[in-house]
Parts: C-alpha cells; structure tokens; sequence
C-alpha cells in the first residue's frame, strides 16, 4: 500500500446520513472545521431549505459534492405508481443540479410479492426513460446494488452484475454503478466485476462502513470502517486497480452512532479511513 495512503485524506467525503441528527448546516459547518474535502448530500437535508438555498451555502463553504442520494424506486404495481416515482426521479435530478452534484445515486426498489425478474423488467426501463433528462442535465446515474436482504422491499438489483447488465443494456456513458462495500462484500465474483466496472468507465462511485458480525439490525447497525468484517483495503485495492479515482464516501447508518456526540465520531471516522481503509 502506498504511504500516502495512511496520511492522506484528500478523497474521503461523508455521506450526510451519517450525521443524521445534524442538519445540512451542521454537516457543512463541522466537515469544513474538520478539513474534509467532500460531502454527499442526502435530500432529506434539502427539504427544510430546498434546494437553492442548499446548494449556494454548499458552494460557499468550499466543500465539493460528490453526490445526491437518492432516488430510484422504479417498481409499481400500477402505471400511476411508476409515474409518481418517475417524477420524483426528475425532481432528484433539478435538485443535484441545484447543488452541483455530479450524479444521482439510485437504489432501484422493489414491490412485496411483485417477481424479481419483473421488478428488474420495471427497474431497467425507468433508468432508459430518464437517461435522456441525465444527459440533457450532465447527471450521471448511479445504480447502486443493494444487499440480497433488501431484495422484497428495498432494491431487486442486488450484484454488480445485475447493475453492469443494465449499464450495457443502455450503454449510456451516463448510466453506471454506485459500489457499496456494505452491500456487496459478500459477492464471490466482486473483484472480477470491479474489474469489469472499470473497463466499460461504468465504475462511478465507492461507498465505505463495515458490516459488524452480530449484527443487531439489517439497516441501522453498520459499522464504523474497522469494527466489522469487510477487507476495505482489500476491495479498495481492487477498485484503484481498476481506475477509480472518486471520492470515497463513508455511508453509515448506526442508531448507536447517532445517538454518541457527532463532532467526536466525525474524528472518529477520519481515524479509522486512515487506519482500516
């Protein structure tokens, strides 16, 4: 590993779900205190604002954005339901243009009781409909895979593969794949689709937590990078191997963390992306 990588925080951004108890402006405020370079930007933060107020305090304290999360949810029982989401989709797409975000990180949905195989039909076709819109406005998509265990409800698209079927399907240079280590580590074929991702520039965004061992909820119990299983270094290395040079971005969802004193876990979090990561 080069050295450089152990001092060398130039490309971490955090996910503002992270910090959920703060607000937009805390987030800005503390990650600029803290020296971060980057944020992703979650739109629950927007609301309270909107969106051009966001993005002028966001352009104003000098942190870059690396993305919007997120939107997707494709699947619907009816033709209705998927209109509702598409327009949302295109809402999401104003609002990262709004606050200079680069993409859209997309988790794809799913309806209970509604075929995989049907659910990724539906999925497929929304990201064709609103690739026009991304290209008009210079917003990449990111299809963001998500663990098997939120395939019922959550996102029927749950490997890199499923993901890079859909990038070649559309071959857009502005559809590709968001690679979240919590939802894919587990993938036997993920250093080859890493690999894949690379070669076809489909490898747009890196998602970094852990995944703790006894695990006390499937969505609000990540872990901190180091207090779990996952070889970060490992797939990092695979993923710098195959050209990526983004942001990487901790995302993690911990009922724990929220409730503990958020300026000492934003150190916390600089700590273990030095050590672990």
């Amino acid at each position: 590993m080069p050295a450089s990588r152990l001092t060398d925080t130039s490309r971490l951004a955090i996910h503002t779900m992270t910090h959920k108890p703060w607000s937009l402006e805390q987030c800005i405020r503390e990650y600029s205190r803290a020296h971060l370079p980057g944020i992703t930007v979650w739109r629950n933060v927007l609301a309270p604002m909107g969106a051009p107020a966001a993005g002028k305090m966001l352009r104003d304290s000098g942190l870059e954005v690396a993305a919007l999360v997120r939107c997707g949810f494709f699947p619907g029982r009816d033709p209705p339901a998927r209109a509702l989401a598409m327009d949302d989709n295109r809402r999401a797409i104003d609002e990262a243009s709004e606050i200079a975000a680069p993409m859209v990180v997309l988790v794809c949905g799913a309806v209970p009781g509604m075929s995989l195989p049907d659910a990724r039909k539906q999925i497929r076709d929304g990201i064709a409909q609103l690739e026009p819109l991304a290209a008009e406005r210079k917003i990449k998509l990111a299809i963001e895979p998500l663990h098997p265990m939120y395939a019922a409800d959550r996102s029927a698209i749950n490997t890199m593969k499923q993901a890079r079927e859909i990038c070649q399907a559309l071959n857009s240079p502005w559809v590709g794949i968001a690679c979240d280590v919590y939802h894919v580590w587990w993938d036997p074929d993920l250093e080859t689709e890493i690999r894949l991702a690379g070669e076809q520039k489909t490898l747009f965004a890196f998602h970094l937590c852990d995944w703790r061992v006894q695990t006390r909820d499937l969505l609000n119990d990540r872990g901190l990078m180091g207090d779990g299983c996952i070889p970060l270094r490992t797939i990092r290395g695979w993923v710098e191997d195959a050209g990526f040079r983004g942001w990487n971005e901790v995302e993690i969802f911990s009922t724990e963390q929220w409730a503990r004193d958020q300026v000492e876990y934003v150190q916390r979090i600089q700590r273990a992306y030095l050590q672990h990561c």
